[in-house]
């Protein structure tokens, strides 16, 4: 078989390039190992897919090259992919920080895409493997299960190591690599960090508390928002968001009340009840289980009154710079992205191609440029995928 262009990977940045070139006119066959196309586009935001966030800019993403996703993410914005979803009336919500979700279903967004591939007359072929990759003066030759297709462009859009499970392999840096590309260190992003040894048992048992609001820092980073404790360690939209910064041996610090000064707060439940233990005291600016276990280990337990106040703004401060000794993640096995890949420096900002190999193109994951948590990758996915289209 012949096509113009042939995408590996029927994930949300290979559906979006692959309609974007068929709309140009190319002809186009998406290839991809997995018995149905999207699946973590299916997964996303507890099944109602976090497509794309209102905030976008150049500063949510991580690159060895920062300025390498300013050029696709100004030519498709958050507000070209709207445009879309309304057309196919998918109702829509802003759940918080500018993060935007289904009301129904992660579906009708795979649905959209397939729709629109199929308006366009791009082919989506799924349990399909690519066996190997071979390149000529005439083009590409990608040998598949059923047989041999030849392709003038090549995109690859099969994505990077996290969630194995749902079929992720490191497909991409092997083919960057045969064409001559360097590949950056790869790590787990946007995952839970796990706990061990002491540091483990000392929060064990608070396995399943959450924590409306907590800040978790590294360094100059910080992020705020919800915080879980797990039967292995720490997780939660701020601990996911800060383990894309976080890496072995660098200090983690929890402020576990950012919305409000425990030190005044702490002097003023001096006053107000002076026979109070500080634990119950605690315990209604904290969840209850998290107070009483800070004052077990680490914090003492007295009634108020036998609190100085100079003792009690110190421990506000402790509160609000709390170290958590993390030993590790829970890798890509739970990592909702891959952090590193295919290097930027081989890849053409504006439109995804090799520099080193025309016609052939990266795009999605599988590139070194990683989002922070609530839609900024699937934006990335957008637009990386448009830019290829326009080109391929």
């Amino acid at each position: 078989m012949k096509v113009d262009v042939a995408i590996l990977g029927a994930g949300a940045a290979g559906l979006m390039c692959a309609m974007t070139a068929a709309y140009r006119g190319r002809s186009v066959l998406v290839l991809d190992h997995a018995n149905k196309p999207g699946k973590k586009i299916l997964m996303s935001g507890g099944g109602r897919c976090n497509f794309t966030n209102l905030g976008v800019t150049p500063a949510q993403y991580l690159s060895a090259n920062p300025h390498f996703a300013k050029s696709a993410l100004a030519r498709y914005t958050p507000a070209d992919f709207i445009a879309m979803v309304e057309r196919h009336r998918i109702a829509y919500h802003e759940k918080e920080l500018g993060q935007l979700f289904c009301n129904e279903s992660s579906k009708q967004i795979v649905r959209m895409l397939l729709d629109e591939c199929a308006a366009a007359g791009a082919r989506v072929e799924t349990s399909c493997g690519v066996e190997q990759v071979r390149h000529g003066e005439e083009g590409f030759a990608v040998l598949t299960a059923r047989g041999v297709v030849h392709a003038k462009s090549l995109v690859v859009a099969t994505g990077g190591l996290s969630i194995p499970s749902m079929g992720a392999t490191g497909f991409a840096y092997e083919l960057a690599r045969q064409f001559g590309h360097q590949v950056l260190p790869t790590r787990a992003g946007l995952v839970p960090l796990t706990l061990s040894g002491k540091h483990q048992e000392h929060y064990q048992d608070l396995a399943g508390l959450a924590l409306p609001m907590a800040e978790a820092r590294v360094g100059k980073r910080s992020f705020r928002a919800g915080m879980l404790f797990t039967h292995r360690g720490i997780s939660g939209p701020a601990i996911l968001q800060i383990s894309s910064y976080w890496q072995p041996g660098d200090d983690l610090r929890i402020d576990f009340s950012p919305d409000e000064d425990a030190a005044a707060w702490l002097i003023g439940q001096r006053e107000a009840r002076p026979a109070g233990e500080l634990r119950n005291v605690l315990g209604d600016l904290l969840p209850r289980r998290l107070a009483q276990r800070l004052c077990e280990r680490w914090l003492g337990n007295r009634p108020m009154r036998q609190w100085q106040p100079h003792e009690l703004r110190a421990l506000g401060e402790q509160l609000h710079d709390w170290p958590i000794v993390a030993s590790g993640t829970e890798g890509y096995r739970t990592a909702e992205v891959t952090l590193g890949g295919v290097d930027t420096d081989g890849i053409s900002s504006s439109t995804m191609q090799s520099k080193q190999v025309p016609g052939l193109f990266f795009i999605g994951e599988a590139v070194d440029v990683t989002g922070w948590l609530g839609g900024y990758n699937f934006q990335w996915a957008w637009a990386s995928g448009h830019a290829a289209g326009e080109a391929a």
